[in-house]
């Protein structure tokens, strides 16, 4: 798994002659992984890279676009005033952004999010008061999840909500799970402004289960590379904060 995590794709010969196991041992494993949705198969070997019907996991997402990643965190770090109360999603940018709260220096925070990851990179920083939201646990995206989690999240309304999503057109934002897709929906009706936090790889894509209108989100952080023309275009659904 760590192989596949860490290169994206893999084939089964490839992964015979790593671990040293038969093909049939190999094949096994990458059914289990498929089955848990850590790994897609296809034909001679496995993917770690997302599709329409499959999101890649946490610990795959967080090891790509670092760089604009950090772009997008540092425009929405820009948001942020003293005082606030912000929601962050299972998205990985978001775990970019947690990380850099400490830099803003602002005094007492309030940071909702059901991404363990967040959670653990917030638990001991001074002055954040941190509101974790339970559920079910899933570990493709090492995330709360479910009934409970949507239902803690609708008791809740945050000064702003920053999301991001596998995917999106001019005009729509989607993700592959429907899970997914109605906890996001619940954080979006919790905040009082929407942020959505996009990096160029999610641009121009769709995925199964549409979430939401591009018009819906106050705010598209999008990073400056992605091209003057496909800004416009975004910028005729919603306001466009450059992330450069």
């Amino acid at each position: 798994m760590s192989h596949v995590v860490a290169h994206g794709v893999a084939t089964v010969s490839e992964l015979t002659e790593l671990t040293g196991a038969s093909v049939m041992t190999v094949h096994r494993d990458l059914d289990e992984l498929a089955r848990r949705g850590v790994v897609r198969k296809f034909h001679g070997g496995v993917s770690a890279q997302p599709s329409t019907v499959f999101e890649s996991s946490s610990e795959y997402r967080v090891r790509v676009q670092v760089k604009e990643k950090e772009s997008l965190a540092t425009a929405a770090l820009g948001m942020i005033e003293p005082g606030m109360s912000i929601m962050l999603d299972t998205s990985t940018t978001n775990l970019f952004v947690a990380r850099r709260l400490g830099e803003l220096r602002l005094g007492p925070l309030t940071v909702v999010t059901n991404y363990l990851p967040i959670m653990q990179a917030l638990k001991t920083m001074p002055d954040i008061h941190l509101i974790g939201v339970g559920g079910d646990y899933n570990a493709t995206h090492d995330a709360f999840l479910g009934l409970s989690a949507i239902e803690a999240i609708g008791a809740l309304t945050t000064d702003i909500v920053f999301l991001s999503t596998s995917a999106m057109t001019i005009s729509t934002t989607y993700h592959q799970e429907p899970e997914i897709v109605t906890v996001k929906r619940a954080m979006m009706a919790a905040g009082r402004r929407r942020v959505l936090l996009m990096d160029p790889t999610k641009l121009n894509r769709t995925a199964l289960h549409r979430l939401a209108p591009t018009s819906d989100f106050d705010q598209l952080v999008v990073n400056a590379d992605a091209g003057d023309r496909l800004l416009s275009e975004l910028g005729e659904h919603a306001t466009v904060v450059p992330a450069s």
